[in-house]
């Protein structure tokens, strides 16, 4: 079963050349074969590719020709690949759509990302708008929403190979570290800080590196796409604001998976963060979807807080109860005295859209709903 996805591919490399980054399994391959069947294709994974490839990279343009559309899937695999590639946009006009789940190895090995002749688009596993009817929030929030384990039909199997996976092909073959023992230990820690601003000291003391390797260990976490950081939005003046940023794992499924925790049960604080962690996740595609905006956090140094900071106009908190009360509003009532933003959303899991004191609180359906419709543009 094909599901369409809202990133359009087809549009961005008739105008230019394009890397297509995402982490494993979130469906890059099968949107490019969907999408792009009919043109060239060079799977780096493949052995005998590889090897003809690296050994002579000027094969590439031998068998090519002046094929206007050539794709490459795993590019990061052969970094030295992108000096033949920059050569035959330059001279032939070629558009290549590079695929890869990793930024790291291509930037260590010296490359610069073709000097600005490639655009760059993210692919991120499935969103509300792609499921529609498909979607069960407790099945996202629980399993996640990574395609080949969301339709699994053995998912907490499918969610436990996946960390082993990642650590034995993206990080030890890939050689983005030599300490694989202690990135292990840190995996799980890092999981425990979802969501949460980041003590670098507590996590070197729990993990028994130094603070330096964990830096090192959060770099390859965003470099391949694992997690994202979110930066503390600091405009605020009546209160200030703190500097520290937040991170976020790209899937609530493999939090919970490196977590190693049974169901999450709604009115649990488990079940509050996974949700929170969800809702970012749709934002964080938004963005990056439509290559627009930006996202943030506010918490001010007396400890008031928001969750996210949409486009610098919109104030969201979440939350997973069913009736909200004003105590839920102490966040947003903050820095709505700013007098900053546009909009104020608490989303939550009432049946029915209210507004208390200027503040909607908006069912999560809804919001969803506005957003892709870009009601938040």
């Amino acid at each position: 079963m094909y599901i369409n996805r809202i990133l359009n591919l087809s549009d961005v490399i008739q105008q230019k050349s394009c890397f297509l980054f995402g982490p494993r399994q979130t469906g890059k391959s099968t949107l490019v074969t969907h999408l792009l069947s009919e043109y060239p294709m060079y799977n780096l994974l493949d052995s005998i590719t590889f090897l003809q490839l690296s050994r002579n990279p000027e094969r590439l343009g031998q068998e090519i020709g002046h094929a206007r559309i050539v794709i490459i899937d795993e590019i990061q695999r052969l970094p030295s690949l992108l000096s033949e590639i920059h050569k035959l946009i330059e001279e032939r006009g070629t558009h290549f759509l590079l695929t890869g789940s990793s930024t790291r190895k291509l930037r260590s090995s010296g490359v610069h990302l073709l000097g600005g002749r490639a655009r760059s688009r993210i692919l991120h596993p499935f969103i509300y708008r792609e499921l529609d009817d498909k979607f069960e929030l407790n099945k996202a929030l629980n399993i996640g929403l990574i395609p080949s384990i969301y339709f699994s039909d053995s998912p907490h199997e499918d969610l436990e190979s996946y960390a082993g996976d990642y650590l034995r092909e993206e990080v030890a073959a890939e050689g983005l570290t030599r300490n694989i023992p202690a990135f292990s230990r840190f995996l799980e820690i890092a999981a425990l800080c979802n969501g949460q601003m980041i003590n670098f000291t507590e996590i070197s003391n729990d993990a028994q590196v130094s603070r330096t390797t964990v830096r090192e260990f959060f770099s390859i976490l965003t470099d391949t796409l694992i997690a994202y950081e979110l930066p503390a939005w600091k405009k605020t003046t009546v209160r200030k604001a703190t500097s520290m940023s937040k991170f976020y794992f790209f899937d609530t499924g493999i939090v919970r998976s490196l977590l190693n925790r049974t169901t999450l049960h709604s009115k649990t604080p488990e079940y509050g963060h996974a949700f929170e962690n969800y809702i970012f996740h749709e934002l964080k595609s938004y963005i990056d979807y439509n290559k627009t905006g930006n996202l943030c956090y506010w918490r001010s140094t007396s400890r008031f807080e928001v969750d996210f900071i949409f486009n610098d106009h919109t104030a969201i908190e979440v939350k997973t109860k069913t009736t909200v009360s004003k105590s839920d509003l102490k966040g947003l009532l903050a820095i709505k005295e700013e007098h900053l933003l546009k909009n104020y959303i608490l989303i939550s899991m009432e049946d029915r859209a209210r507004t208390i004191d200027g503040i909607h609180i908006l069912p999560w359906r809804m919001f969803l709903e506005q957003l892709w419709d870009h009601q938040y543009a």
